[in-house]
Order: C-alpha cells, then sequence, then structure tokens
C-alpha cells in the first residue's frame, strides 16, 4: 500500500488531522465543500510538491494560520519512508514564497516525491480534457513525464524563468529599451530546456499509445481505435533534431515576437488531441464517447506508471462516478478492486458501485474533520 499515514497541520480547512490508511479501496463521504477535494490534494501535494488546483502556494494555507504542512508515511518497495512539504503563507524577506520539501528529515527537490509516491488523479476537470483548453491537456502529459524522468521537474521549472526573463526582454525591445542580440543567451536557454521537454512529451506519447489503445478497447469494443496525436509548432524536417527545429523556428519568429512581446514558439505552445477514426473526437463525439475516452486515458495512465516498476500507483478518483455511466463504472471498479490502495471520494454513495462500497474502507469528512464509519466485513 502507497500511503500508510497522512498528517496535515493549516492545510485549507485542516487545523489538524491525523489519518491511517491501509490497503485496498477507500471511500470518502461527505457534502459539497467538505473538504473531500482538499484531502486529495494534500495527497497530490505530497506525490509532487505542487497543487493540481492553484499555482499560488500560500493558497493552501488555513486562513489565520502561518504555514500548512502535509506529511505522510509512504512504503517504497520494503522500507517505508517520511515525506513532508511545508508552505508559508507570507513571503520570505527574498520577496518569494517559501516551500520546504523533505525525505526522511533532509531537504530534497520535488522530484524525490515523485520517485517514492507516484499518483493517477482522475478529478471533475478531466472530463474538459478534449473541449477544453490546452493547458489542461500539456498538464496532464507533463505531470506524466514528471513521474517518468526524474531530472523533468526541475528543467520544466528552468525552462518557465527563462520563458518569463525571455518575454520581458522582447517587450524592453519592443519599446527599444533593450538590444535584440540580448536575446542570444536565453534563446540557448529555451533551445536546451525546450528541446529536452519536447523529446520527453514525444516519448511519453509513444509509450502510452499501446496502454490507451488497450483501454479504450476494454471499455467500448464497438467504436473505432483511440489515439493521441501531439500537435506542436516546432515541426522538425527530415534529418533535424528536435533542438535544430527550436532554434530554427525563433529565428523565423524573431520579428513577430519582437512585435507581440511574448515568445510564440516552444514547448508551452503545443497541445494534443484524441483522434478516432482519423478524425479528431471534438468534431463529432457524444459526451459519452468524450467520457469514454477520458477514462481509457486514465487507465493508460495507470498502466504507463505501473509498468515503470511494476509497482501500481496510488489512484485518487474526486468525485467522478457521477459522470460515468454504469458500464463505465463497472471498468474503473474492476481496475480499483486489483490496485493496492485507492481513495475515492463521493457525495453521495449511491452513485458508486455497492460492491465496491462493500470492499471499501468508509470514511466520513465533516467541518475539517475526517472519521472512521467502517471498514470491510465491520460494518
Amino acid at each position: 500500500m502507497p500511503v500508510r499515514t497522512l498528517t496535515l497541520d493549516g492545510f485549507r480547512s485542516y487545523r489538524h488531522l491525523e489519518v491511517e490508511f491501509g490497503a485496498g479501496p477507500h471511500v470518502v463521504v461527505g457534502r459539497n465543500a467538505a473538504g473531500k477535494t482538499n484531502l486529495v490534494e494534500s495527497l497530490v501535494l505530497l506525490s509532487s510538491g505542487r497543487s493540481h488546483r492553484s499555482s499560488v502556494d500560500p493558497e493552501m494555507v488555513r486562513w489565520g494560520a502561518d504555514f500548512a504542512r502535509v506529511s505522510g508515511q509512504v512504503d517504497v518497495g520494503d522500507r517505508t519512508e517520511e515525506l513532508e512539504v511545508v508552505v508559508h503563507a507570507r513571503s520570505s524577506d527574498a520577496g518569494a514564497a517559501r516551500k520546504r520539501i523533505r525525505v526522511n528529515g533532509v531537504n530534497r527537490r520535488p522530484a524525490a516525491l515523485r520517485s517514492m509516491l507516484r499518483t493517477v488523479l482522475f478529478a471533475p476537470e478531466d472530463m474538459l480534457l478534449i473541449v477544453g483548453t490546452p493547458s489542461l491537456r500539456r498538464s496532464l502529459l507533463d505531470s506524466l513525464v514528471g513521474q517518468r524522468e526524474p531530472t523533468a521537474t526541475a528543467v520544466m521549472s528552468t525552462y518557465q524563468r527563462t520563458l518569463t526573463q525571455r518575454n520581458s526582454l522582447l517587450r524592453r525591445i519592443r519599446e527599444e529599451q533593450a538590444d535584440r542580440a540580448e536575446l542570444s543567451y536565453w534563446d540557448s536557454l529555451i533551445v536546451e530546456n525546450g528541446g529536452q521537454i519536447l523529446d520527453w512529451r514525444h516519448e511519453t506519447m509513444a509509450a502510452l499509445a499501446e496502454p490507451l489503445s488497450e483501454a479504450h478497447r476494454e471499455i467500448a469494443p464497438e467504436e473505432p481505435g483511440l489515439a493521441l496525436h501531439y500537435r506542436s509548432n516546432v515541426e522538425a524536417i527530415v534529418g533535424e533534431r528536435v533542438r535544430d527545429a527550436l532554434r530554427r523556428r525563433l529565428r523565423e519568429t524573431a520579428d513577430k515576437e519582437v512585435w507581440n512581446g511574448a515568445t510564440l514558439v516552444g514547448p508551452h505552445r503545443d497541445d494534443f488531441v484524441f483522434i478516432a477514426d482519423g478524425r479528431e473526437l471534438t468534431e463529432f463525439a457524444s459526451r459519452g464517447q468524450q467520457r469514454t475516452a477520458i477514462l481509457a486515458l486514465k487507465l493508460a495512465e495507470l498502466d504507463l506508471l505501473t509498468s515503470l516498476d511494476g509497482h501500481p500507483p496510488l489512484l485518487l478518483l474526486d468525485d467522478v462516478f457521477s459522470e460515468l455511466d454504469p458500464m463505465r463504472r463497472s471498468h474503473l471498479v474492476r481496475r480499483i478492486g486489483s490496485l493496492p490502495q485507492a481513495i475515492v471520494t463521493t457525495t453521495t454513495p449511491a452513485d458508486l458501485d455497492p460492491a465496491l462500497v462493500a470492499a471499501s474502507t468508509l470514511w466520513q469528512v465533516e467541518h475539517g474533520s475526517v472519521s472512521l464509519v467502517g471498514t470491510p466485513g465491520n460494518r
């Protein structure tokens, strides 16, 4: 079981919480705004060092608290590790919000968390993956990359900082307050780090292809096969490396970038689309077909991450069963049953399969507290 204990201090709606998780599925029941999603968010933070709900870390700190602490014991192979993430409500003297990550009491980078606690999150906003903004799809893909590649988080952070600096310089050039020659340094960083991100994304998309196809075929054997297509503004020509293509595209768009005051090419502008029968799903898919495709993608994520070392990730299902019809629910329930551990939240237990409820440890969330309702065979 990936997570043994979870402790929250000053995190969102929780003043203090200590929970012990056993093996198997766990169902967390509570009204809207009771704190179910906050509980899921804390596990995402513990596995990645960041929230899936906000890019502003201090928002996770409970009102009136100085800091939020999320800590837990997780099983990694035959050993147990202590993970901790602390976020401060106020900025440091240097002007940046402080966040501390520790593993067994030693300060570490976010990549250390990903290597010890992998997660697959299925949340209501994922239902917008097909028709929503490209940033949703990029975020999902980069999360997968980060769990496959230990250095990806650092490279992506460097790329984002470089992008911010380069865009600022482009605006100063447009206002004739800086010289174009100053772009050379930032261009080299964009090419190196952006090229690496593109390589990782392409590799991850290729690795997803077969698990996605199999999962979709399992769920909807009567529908056309499902695939993903990466759509980039940095397409390499024959014999050209991705980094060379990115360098070329920066040259080709140089005047336009100065005019716009923004970097117009690179992985931050890319996207991927869902393809079935040679067409994009956005062109014809019903809401049910879209849900099928998204569920297949989540099951493919599970398979892909499990294949890395044979250990399934922790599956987090945040109030998504109400979005799925009985057939799709049954497929998800079968997968849950095969996992060492899963966390499922719901406002309405009736939305869940009775067999899943019977096999689960049940928890009730109310007013920032979590209480154990019952365990399998003891209700």
